[in-house]
């Protein structure tokens, strides 16, 4: 199966976004290049992490980049395929670190551009919840949703994925996709 340039997978939480992003990418057969974004401060987090670790099996090639995800794309071959997961968790960690949030973005959309081989960008969609009660939930929902556009604007294929089940929103579906 052939992917696009940029492919972006939204989904709400624990809707199998991440599952169907793997999928994606696994069923290009190509070198499979997964940059992670999270981090863990709590054994729930350590959890979650360990699940997507063995969900994903061997064969991945795995950069950490929390913060500085520009660098992490520099590293893909062009025979790769790249999955950066996520999006939402790398945003966190920006406003958690209190970064220039446009120098950041301009770095990751510019290191997504020059990106040789495809990527897959997995994101939350966070939008369709209630208010949150303080400022800093706010900031965290809009500044995402404004992500998710770009995001959206630049990609080849936009999917939602909700109870599992993938929709295309953006461009056709590969054949071969579940």
């Amino acid at each position: 199966m052939t992917l696009p340039p940029l492919t972006l997978v939204l989904g709400g939480a624990a809707s199998g976004k991440s599952d169907y992003a793997e999928q994606l990418v696994a069923a290009t057969d190509r070198p499979m290049l997964y940059i992670a974004t999270a981090q863990s401060f709590d054994a729930e987090m350590d959890d979650k992490i360990a699940l997507h670790q063995a969900r994903r099996g061997a064969g991945w090639r795995t950069i950490e980049a929390p913060l500085n995800a520009a660098d992490a794309f520099a590293c893909a071959e062009e025979s790769e395929v790249v999955l950066f997961d996520c999006a939402t968790m790398w945003l966190s960690n920006q406003l958690f670190a209190e970064s220039n949030l446009g120098d950041a973005e301009v770095a990751l959309f510019s290191a997504i551009s020059d990106c040789k081989a495809p990527v897959v960008i997995v994101s939350n969609e966070v939008g369709a919840g209630i208010v949150p009660e303080n400022a800093l939930a706010r900031r965290f929902r809009q500044t995402q949703g404004e992500l998710n556009q770009r995001i959206a604007q630049r990609a080849d294929l936009v999917v939602t994925v909700m109870a599992g089940l993938p929709l295309a929103l953006k461009g056709t579906m590969p054949s071969g996709a579940s």
